[in-house]
């Protein structure tokens, strides 16, 4: 019976496909319409963006500081690639 080697555990954390620089930018040009939102794969909070115009403005706004800061993550929960 042979032994099997164990794989040593990786601490880096998995990236999302989406880029930080696209969502930064679709916020900031068509954050009322919630396209930054669709981008990260977030389709229904991207729908009441649009129909609320991003919440008046507000709700585009503390995404766009959120995104800025990198709070904000795609729909798996994954950072966005920087």
């Amino acid at each position: 019976m042979t032994a099997t080697p164990i794989e040593p555990q990786t601490t880096a954390m998995a990236e999302s496909t989406k880029g930080f620089v696209p969502a930064v930018l679709l916020c900031f040009f068509l954050g009322s319409l919630g396209v930054h939102r669709f981008y990260l794969g977030k389709i229904g909070t991207g729908i009441l963006m649009l129909l609320t115009l991003g919440g008046l403005g507000i709700w585009s706004l503390i995404d766009f500081v959120r995104l800025v800061v990198g709070s904000m993550k795609d729909k798996n929960g994954l950072p966005l690639r920087r």
